[in-house]
């Protein structure tokens, strides 16, 4: 059998990013996490931690902190039907998710807010590209995710959600500024674009469909849906952004498409884990419904 008590310093650690301060979330001292961490690794054969600022999990670790979030739901499950288990009440549970910040930016964020407003549940999300997402689940970081992969990752549910549609624009003055003869491959090649980070290809995508080959872009990086509009706005570049959050500034003329009638469609899937949890299924339903209110239909 495991050692709960140890497994819940290795959980405590990786949740906090250190050992003083998953000591102090644990009421113990340091060395009391350290110890039982030492002896878990000796345990199961191998390093569960990284040791940095902050400290990381070791895929194997990875694997036993998503076991540590699995026990939670179910005793979460347990609580809530044989109630003198939890006199206090029931507690707060942990729930990691991944999902993609255009999504977290427009339709996923009130339904996740909606859900955990009533749920006994502490929410930890992650943002990442939703091509990557899935890679999340597969290492056992999170119980569900938001991600461009029809395909489930092992031991997973995957349900499709629709398909966010991108419209790339720019300010009006960025477009005479930059594209006065047209948007071809000669002026793309010339103008700013915007992307999220290094994993973004949506603006790669785009022009590989308009133009039929790639085009080498220049960028500026810009890790945030909100600041992508703002710099739009002011001029610094042209991008691909979600139409729900820009459909009012393409309606008052503050931004315009650079080539109209050419959106990009992006399918997105919801991913969860296969354990039984009424929690886990509450947040699902919330999310499918929110995206089958939002999303374009697949």
């Amino acid at each position: 059998m495991l050692d709960y008590s140890a497994l819940s310093a290795l959980y405590a650690v990786v949740r906090e990013g250190s050992f003083e301060r998953a000591a102090r979330a644990l009421h113990v001292t340091p060395s009391a996490v350290s110890q039982r961490i030492r002896l878990l690794e000796e345990r199961v054969g191998g390093a569960l931690v990284v040791r940095g600022q902050p400290c990381l999990a070791t895929d194997m670790g990875r694997r036993l902190c998503q076991h540590v979030d699995r026990v939670q739901l179910l005793e979460q499950a347990l609580q809530g039907a044989l109630p003198a288990l939890a006199p206090d009440g029931t507690a707060r549970v942990n729930l990691p998710i991944a999902v993609n910040a255009d999504s977290l930016a427009t339709w996923f964020a009130p339904a996740l807010s909606a859900f955990a407003a009533q749920a006994p549940v502490l929410m930890d999300v992650s943002v990442d590209n939703e091509d990557h997402t899935t890679e999340w689940l597969r290492s056992g970081a999170v119980l569900a995710a938001v991600t461009a992969t029809a395909r489930p990752a092992t031991g997973c549910n995957s349900q499709a959600l629709g398909a966010m549609r991108y419209i790339a624009a720019a300010s009006p003055a960025f477009l005479a500024r930059h594209f006065s003869d047209g948007v071809t491959p000669g002026s793309l090649a010339l103008a700013p674009s915007l992307v999220f980070n290094n994993k973004d290809e949506l603006q790669a995508r785009w022009v590989r469909r308009l133009c039929h080959r790639h085009v080498d872009l220049p960028r500026h990086t810009l890790p945030s849906s909100q600041a992508f509009v703002t710099a739009a706005l002011a001029g610094m570049g042209w991008g691909l952004h979600p139409q729900a959050l820009i459909a009012p500034l393409l309606a008052n003329g503050t931004l315009a498409e650079l080539v109209p009638g050419t959106p990009l469609d992006v399918p997105l899937y919801w991913q969860e884990t296969r354990v039984a949890s009424v929690l886990l299924d509450g947040l699902s339903r919330r999310v499918l419904q929110a995206a089958q209110a939002q999303l374009q239909a697949l």
